[in-house]
C-alpha cells in the first residue's frame, strides 16, 4: 500500500560537481538509469552516490522501476540531514515541518495563514537561518534543498504530522482550494476510511481537469491508502499511475502499475519503455477483452459499434473501465475524441472508447516493431470489432504494406486536424501525418502547438515526444543545428521521463544528424546505442534508422560498397532489426550508392516503389527525389532532363539538403560529359549550401569534382557567425568548455562518454582555427557567447 508520495524529479538539474560523485560509482549505467538516478537525487551528488550501490541488478540494467521513497533513495543522508533538524529549538522545529507540509510533496501555499490561525512566531526559524537550513521569505520558508525539505517534514512525529496536515487543511477554504485542503484532510487521517477516499478521488479528478498531474497523482496515492476496497484501491492506483507517467516520473507510474490490477496501463508503458512485441501483445488482448464486455453492454442497451472518431455524448460507464470525465485512466488518451474518421454510431459506449483507444496504441506499437504480421493482425481485429484506428496510425500501417493511395487519404486527413483545444497527442500524430506527406513546415507548426499544450497540460511526458518530431521538421527545412539541438534536449527529456524507446529513437536521428555533419565518431556511437536498446526491445524503427545513418555516414566519405550493404540490410525488417518505412525513405540513397558499384537491378526495383509512393502524395521533394533516382539509373545523356526536372520540383519543396546533393550529383554528371560551364557552377552551389549545412563530407565531394574539372576551389574559414560553423552538439561543448568544465564534467551533463566530449573538441578547434582552451574562452567572449 502506498502511504507517500516522492516529490517530482527535476530533471533540469545536472551541476559539475556531479562528476566528483559519479566517478565514485563503479561500473557505468546505461544513460537512461543514469538521468534518472540524477532525477531522483535531484541533482545532489551525495544522494546520487547513496543510490547506485542500493539499486538490483535489475533496476540499475533499467528493467525495474528504481524507488520512488525518499528513505529507499538516500537514507543516509535523511538520517544526516535529521539530525541537525532535531538540534533546532522545538518551535523552530514545528515552524520548518509546517513549511514542509506545505510544500511536500505538493505545494498548497498555506504556510503564513496556517502561522496566523495558530498563533505562532516566526522568530524562530532565525535559528534554522543560522544553521543554513532555511530562511524565511515574504511568502513563506526556503529550504536549502529538497532533501532539507524532506527531512524536515520526516523529523516530526506521525501526531505530529497529522496535526500540521489538519491545521493547514483548516485555513484552505478559498475558491479553488478544494483539492489542496482533501489532500491535507486525507494526510491527517488515522486509518481507512470508505468516505474520505471517496472525498481525495473526487478532488484528484478536479486537479487532472486542472492539469496538475502532481495533486491528482498524491491524491489519488492517499485515497488508496485510505479506501477499504481492494478493487478501488487498484483503481485509484492505475490513476495515480497515469497522472505519474504524465507528469514524467516513469518509475513511479511502473511502480504503481505493479500495485494494481490494470494490465492495459502496464502494456502502454511497456509501449514507451519496454519491448514493443510484449507491448502490442499486452495492448491488443486488453482491448479485445474491452470491446467483448462493450458489446455484451451494447446487447443490453441497444449499442452500434463505432470508430475513433465518435464525438458524440457519454455516459457513465461501469467502474472497471474508468469514467467518461476521467480519460487519464489510460496515458495516452486523448482528452478530446480523435477526429480522423467519422462516428458509425449515435449511442454511446464508453467501454468500447477504451478498445478503441487500446486498439489505437496496438497499432502504434505494431508500426515501431517494424512486423509486417503484427500491423495485419492489428486491422484485422480492428475490422472484426468494427472500429478504425486513428488515421495518422492507420496511414502508416497502410504505407508500410504498401497500400499507398490508401495511405495518402488517412494521413491527409489526419494532417488537417490538431483536435479541439489542441490536444497534444493529436497534435503530434497531425505532425507526423505532414512529415510523411512532405508538408515539413506543417509538421513543425504542428509539433510546436504539441509541445506547447503539453507543457501548460502539464503533460511533461508529452514534450520529448513533439521534440523528436520537431527535430525531423528542422532538419529537412534547412535547420540542422537547431534539429540537433531539438533532438538533444529531447533524448535528455525522455531519459528522464523513463521513455527509453523514445530515446533509442532519438539516439538514432542524432546518428543521423552527427553523419550529415560529418562526425563520424559521433555518429557510430549513436547507433550502436539505438540498435542496442532496439534489438534488444523490438524496435525496428530506430533500428533502421540507425542502420541509415551508417549508410549515409559511408556515402558521404566514399565508401559506397559498405553504404549499398548496410541499406540492402534494410530489407530485413522485423522487430529489432529493420523497417520497411526506413527502407523506403531511404530509397534514394540506397539508389545512388547502388549506380556507384554497378549494382542496378535492385536499385530499379526499389525505384520503382518509390516512385509509385511519390506519385501517390505528390510531394515535390519526393518527386524531386524519385527523378534524381531516374536520372541516376539513365545513361549519359538521358540523365540530364531528369536532374532538370528534379531541381525544378526541388525548388517547390523544403529539402535544401537533399536539393544540395541533387546539384552535386548533377554537377558530377554534367563534369563527365563535358558541359564545364553550367557543372561549374551547380557544384559551387552544392558546395555553398553544404558549408551552410556544415556537412563537410558532402563539401569535400563538392571540392573533389571541382578540382576534377580544373575549377578554382575558395576554401572558406566559414562564417564569422560561430554558431553557424559549429554543430548544436559542439556549440554546447564550446560553452561548457570555456566556462571550465572538464571533458568529464561535460560528459555528465550531456549524457555522453568523455571519449565523445574529447573528439568533439577537436572539431571545435579545428574548425574554429584554435588550438587552446584559452583561445576558446577568448572567441567565445568576442562573439558574446
Amino acid at each position: 500500500m502506498v502511504t507517500s508520495v516522492n516529490p517530482p524529479p527535476q530533471p533540469r538539474i545536472s551541476p559539475p560537481e556531479l562528476t566528483d560523485a559519479w566517478q565514485q560509482l563503479g561500473p557505468p549505467l546505461p544513460e537512461g538509469v543514469r538521468v534518472r538516478v540524477l532525477c531522483a537525487a535531484y541533482g545532489d551528488p551525495r544522494a546520487a552516490a547513496e543510490l547506485v550501490p542500493l539499486l538490483t541488478e535489475r533496476q540499475a540494467a533499467g528493467l525495474d522501476p528504481l524507488p520512488a521513497e525518499p528513505a529507499a533513495i538516500a537514507p543516509e543522508l535523511l538520517r544526516a540531514h535529521r539530525r541537525a533538524i532535531r538540534a533546532l529549538p522545538a518551535d523552530t522545529r514545528l515552524l520548518l515541518l509546517l513549511a514542509a507540509a506545505d510544500q511536500y510533496p505538493v505545494a498548497t501555499h498555506a504556510f503564513l495563514r496556517a502561522v496566523a490561525a495558530a498563533h505562532l512566531d516566526t522568530g524562530a526559524l532565525e535559528a534554522a537561518e543560522a544553521a543554513g537550513i532555511a530562511h524565511a521569505t515574504a511568502s513563506g520558508v526556503v529550504f536549502r534543498d529538497a532533501w532539507t525539505r524532506i527531512a524536515a517534514y520526516e523529523s516530526g512525529s506521525s501526531a505530529d504530522r497529522r496535526d500540521t496536515h489538519r491545521l493547514l487543511a483548516r485555513v484552505l477554504h478559498g475558491d479553488g482550494e478544494t483539492p489542496r485542503r482533501s489532500w491535507h484532510r486525507g494526510a491527517g487521517a488515522l486509518g481507512p476510511s470508505a468516505r474520505l477516499a471517496a472525498e481525495l478521488g473526487a478532488a484528484a479528478h478536479e486537479a487532472r481537469e486542472l492539469g496538475d498531474h502532481l495533486l491528482a497523482g498524491a491524491l489519488g496515492e492517499r485515497a488508496a491508502a485510505l479506501s477499504p476496497d481492494p478493487r478501488e484501491r487498484s483503481r485509484l492506483l492505475s490513476r495515480a499511475a497515469a497522472d505519474a507517467w504524465h507528469r514524467g516520473e516513469g518509475d513511479r507510474a511502473r511502480g504503481l502499475v505493479a500495485s494494481s490490477d490494470e494490465g492495459a496501463l502496464g502494456g502502454m508503458l511497456a509501449l514507451r519503455s519496454g519491448n514493443a512485441t510484449e507491448a502490442f501483445d499486452a495492448l491488443l488482448t486488453a482491448a479485445v477483452r474491452h470491446a467483448r464486455a462493450a458489446l455484451e453492454q451494447g446487447s443490453e442497451r441497444g449499442v452500434l459499434n463505432r470508430s475513433a472518431g465518435d464525438q458524440g455524448p457519454r455516459s457513465d460507464p461501469p467502474e472497471r473501465f474508468g469514467t467518461p470525465d476521467d480519460p487519464y485512466a489510460y496515458p495516452y488518451a486523448s482528452r478530446y475524441p480523435h477526429p480522423d474518421s467519422q462516428s458509425s454510431r449515435s449511442v454511446p459506449n464508453p467501454a468500447l472508447d477504451v478498445a478503441v483507444h487500446l486498439l489505437a496504441r496496438a497499432t502504434e506499437a505494431a508500426v515501431y516493431t517494424g512486423d509486417l504480421r503484427r500491423c495485419r493482425e492489428a486491422a484485422t481485429v480492428a475490422a472484426r470489432l468494427g472500429v478504425i484506428p486513428p488515421g495518422t496510425l492507420a496511414g502508416l500501417a497502410a504505407a508500410v504494406e504498401g497500400r499507398y493511395e490508401d495511405a495518402r487519404n488517412l494521413l491527409k486527413a489526419a494532417a488537417g486536424r490538431c483536435g479541439p483545444g489542441g490536444d497534444p497527442t493529436l497534435l503530434i500524430h497531425s505532425g507526423i501525418a505532414a512529415l510523411l506527406l512532405g508538408d515539413h513546415s506543417g509538421a513543425e507548426r504542428a509539433t510546436v502547438r504539441a509541445a506547447a499544450s503539453a507543457r501548460a497540460r502539464g503533460e511533461t511526458v508529452t514534450v520529448p515526444q513533439a521534440m523528436e518530431f520537431r527535430a525531423y521538421a528542422d532538419f529537412w527545412t534547412g535547420r540542422p543545428r537547431a534539429a540537433e539541438a531539438a533532438a538533444a534536449d529531447a533524448l535528455w527529456q525522455a531519459y528522464a521521463t523513463g521513455q527509453d524507446n523514445g530515446a533509442c529513437h532519438l539516439q538514432a536521428a542524432l546518428a543521423m544528424f552527427a553523419a550529415v555533419t560529418g562526425d563520424g565518431e559521433v555518429c557510430r556511437e549513436r547507433a550502436e546505442a539505438a540498435r542496442t536498446h532496439a534489438r534488444a526491445h523490438g524496435l525496428g524503427l530506430p533500428a533502421a534508422l540507425a542502420l541509415w545513418a551508417l549508410a549515409f555516414l559511408d556515402l558521404s566519405t566514399g565508401r559506397f560498397e559498405s553504404a549499398a550493404a548496410r541499406l540492402r540490410a534494410l530489407a530485413g525488417f522485423g522487430p529489432g532489426h529493420g523497417h520497411r518505412a526506413i527502407r523506403h525513405l531511404a530509397t534514394p540513397h540506397y539508389v545512388e550508392a547502388a549506380v556507384r558499384t554497378g549494382d542496378t537491378r535492385v536499385a530499379r526495383a526499389a525505384h520503382a516503389d518509390y516512385d509509385r509512393w511519390a506519385t501517390a502524395v505528390r510531394s515535390p521533394d519526393d518527386l524531386a527525389l524519385s527523378a534524381r533516382c531516374r536520372a541516376l539509373l539513365a545513361p549519359g545523356a538521358e540523365a540530364v532532363d531528369h536532374y532538370r526536372t528534379a531541381l525544378d520540383l526541388h525548388s517547390h519543396g523544403t529539402r535544401d539538403f537533399e536539393r544540395a546533393r541533387t546539384e552535386l550529383l548533377f554537377g558530377s554528371a554534367l563534369r563527365r560529359l563535358r558541359h564545364r560551364t553550367e557543372a561549374r557552377d551547380r557544384l559551387h552551389s552544392a558546395l555553398e549550401a553544404f558549408e551552410t549545412f556544415g556537412a563537410p563530407h558532402c563539401a569535400t565531394q563538392a571540392r573533389a569534382e571541382l578540382r576534377a574539372l580544373g575549377a578554382p576551389v575558395t576554401i572558406t574559414s566559414g562564417p564569422a557567425d560561430l554558431t553557424a560553423r559549429l554543430t548544436a552538439q559542439q556549440l554546447m561543448v564550446a560553452r561548457m568548455a570555456a566556462e571550465g568544465a572538464t571533458n568529464r564534467e561535460i560528459a555528465v551533463r550531456l549524457a555522453l562518454s568523455p571519449r565523445t566530449i574529447d573528439h568533439h573538441l577537436r572539431g571545435v578547434f579545428s574548425r574554429l582555427g584554435i588550438r587552446s582552451r584559452i583561445e576558446l574562452v577568448r572567441l567565445l567572449g568576442e562573439e558574446g557567447l
